[in-house]
């Protein structure tokens, strides 16, 4: 039979997952917490006013030269500075032509694009290696980044995007002569 102070730690154990949970934590995460006894004594720090938490700030450099694959060159890479990375300053965007259920074929979603704050594809490499930073709402679709277009060596041009495989995030690309529907949205900066 368990005594009354196992009753009591068994309810603080029980109300710290729970307010764990309420902070995004999953029991794997808070395993791999348990399993690192160090971050405790960090917390313990920050609790006693001895350290601070800062969160880290994703920079992405839109002028730097993109990832090209083999057998591609950049036909075209709109620059930006730098961008740090905030959801709540990008967009999903999509053309009257590629609402309710219409599609726009990709050379002229291109055109249509131009002088719109769209995003290269420096953006999405840099996701790809932070996946954690996707927001949730993008899975489902095929999000592109505009801002590079590629030359293939059969002469086509095409744009990269971002997908969800079930799994993972993973790149793949589209041929501008094709269509784009209502689930092929722009990724924009927010203004």
């Amino acid at each position: 039979m368990a005594t009354k102070s196992e009753f009591s730690i068994l309810g603080l154990a029980h109300k710290l997952c729970l307010a764990a949970e309420n902070q995004g934590y999953n029991p794997q995460r808070l395993n791999d917490l348990a399993e690192h006894p160090d971050l405790f004594r960090r917390f313990l720090q920050v609790q006693l006013c001895l350290a601070e938490i800062k969160p880290i700030e994703h920079l992405i450099d839109l002028d730097a030269n993109p990832f090209t694959p083999s057998g591609w060159r950049v036909e075209e890479h709109a620059k930006g500075g730098h961008f740090k990375w905030n959801p709540t300053q990008v967009k999903l965007h999509l053309s009257k032509s590629q609402k309710d259920g219409k599609v726009i074929e990709g050379n002229r979603l291109r055109g249509e694009l131009s002088g719109k704050p769209i995003f290269n594809a420096n953006v999405l490499d840099y996701l790809l290696k932070n996946p954690h930073l996707i927001p949730e709402e993008w899975k489902g679709k095929a999000v592109f980044f505009w801002g590079t277009i590629y030359r293939f060596s059969d002469g086509g041009l095409y744009v990269r995007y971002l997908c969800w495989r079930g799994d993972r995030w993973v790149w793949s690309y589209h041929w501008l002569g094709s269509a784009f529907c209502g689930s092929n949205p722009a990724v924009l900066r927010a203004s």
